[in-house]
């Protein structure tokens, strides 16, 4: 049961990229989301829900049916994960239920529950089927980016939405003054003149609430200017941000990718959770060098997936997913010894040499793994004499380089 439900838990939440199952499945309920958000606005077509009210129901039944299996097997799977796993099983799954995530799940399913058994004469219930376009969050990075761009501006957006909201009600206090004698109806008082003010400072115009005298024309031309500027602040800090999150990272490195690599699969929550804060990602197109022979070793890397050859003297060596390459130069403090190219477009994970040393200082197993893989490849342990020291000092100067560099 237990290696049913870790196998479960990779599907659903997609451990390893290269696992063909687990993209199925993601894009099975993909797909089912946006046809419910499709049925939704096809059912309220009179025509189309007279024709065709049998197969919306059936639809929905077995949508639901579907949805309420995927959020069981969520909760039954989440102590797999990182965030779930301490302490009793039981509490994990609690505290995944109240997550948000859980909740959305279960928003998606409870209302058609009540439409179907308990309240059939509710109908409204309905427009809660449309709440499941909010689990495609849960499969789209573009909106996990958001979600990190929101968090990392949120002070400039506040400051943003405070400037606002000042001129908001600095714009209809005077529109207010100038107008509420000449259009009592409509300017008879400051929160109904934030109407017009809003409408204004947005750029929308509806034209429905417009300012008759000479004064509150000429004010309402300056607001139009102010507002142009001060409502495309949040636009500007979003801008930077996402150009911040995307330059940063190409993609996220998450807990199950690094629990993948085998070199960590027998290393406990904590550690992987550790080990995950310090790696870097890498995209590499095919025939991309990754490194030279004679270069410093900067680090050590692990491949997602993808193809490298290692270009020894003697022989070319192929690595493939879940191997990694370049541990040798550091353990040994020498330059690199090979060239090692990408064969196709690959995935790597970085792992830069101060961290991978104090990784195998605090972590003694990682050494140990990376010890018996070099013992089956037959690749020499200890570095030829006096080029340790040199190599290492070459490091430590690269290293001193980069920091002063930036």
């Amino acid at each position: 049961m237990n290696r049913l439900r870790r196998r479960l838990f990779e599907i659903l939440e997609v451990v390893d990229i290269g696992d063909s199952l687990s993209r199925i499945v993601t894009w099975a309920l993909v797909s089912l989301i946006v046809a419910n958000v499709i049925a939704v606005a096809a059912d309220s077509v009179a025509e189309m829900h007279a024709r065709f009210h049998a197969e919306f129901v059936i639809f929905e039944v077995v949508s639901v049916a579907i949805f309420t299996l995927e959020y069981l097997a969520r909760v039954w799977v989440c102590v797999d994960g990182p965030r779930y796993s301490d302490g009793p099983a039981w509490r994990g799954r609690l505290r995944y239920m109240l997550s948000l995530y859980a909740l959305i799940d279960l928003a998606a399913v409870l209302p058609a529950f009540l439409w179907m058994f308990l309240l059939p004469d509710l109908r409204f219930l309905r427009i809660f089927r449309l709440v499941r376009l909010l689990k495609l969050a849960r499969y789209s990075p573009a909106l996990h980016t958001l979600g990190r761009v929101l968090a990392q501006e949120r002070r400039a957006l506040a400051a943003s939405l405070v400037i606002m909201a000042g001129l908001l009600f600095f714009s209809a206090t005077v529109i207010y003054f100038f107008e509420r004698h000449a259009q009592p109806h409509v300017f008879g008082s400051i929160p109904a003149a934030m109407w017009w003010a809003l409408a204004t400072l947005t750029t929308v115009g509806y034209g429905d609430v417009v300012p008759v005298t000479q004064a509150g024309k000429l004010f309402g031309g300056l607001v139009m200017i102010f507002g142009m500027g001060v409502f495309a602040l949040p636009i500007g800090i979003l801008a930077s941000g996402f150009a911040s999150e995307i330059q940063r990272r190409e993609f996220v490195v998450t807990w199950g990718m690094v629990a993948r690599v085998p070199l960590f699969a027998g290393l406990s929550a904590t550690a992987i959770t550790e080990i995950g804060n310090l790696l870097r990602t890498r995209i590499v197109n095919a025939g991309t060098t990754i490194t030279r022979r004679g270069d410093v070793a900067d680090g050590m890397y692990y491949i997602l997936s993808g193809e490298v050859e290692i270009y020894l003297p003697d022989q070319v060596v192929r690595l493939g997913e879940g191997e990694f390459f370049g541990e040798l130069s550091l353990l040994r403090r020498t330059r690199r010894q090979a060239n090692i190219v990408a064969v196709r477009k690959s995935h790597l994970l970085m792992l830069e040499a101060a961290d991978f040393h104090r990784l195998i200082k605090n972590i003694p197993e990682i050494e140990e793994g990376v010890m018996r893989v070099a013992r089956q490849r037959g690749e020499p342990l200890q570095p030829a004499d006096g080029e340790g020291d040199l190599a290492a000092g070459e490091i430590e100067a690269g290293r001193c380089g980069s920091k002063a560099e930036e």
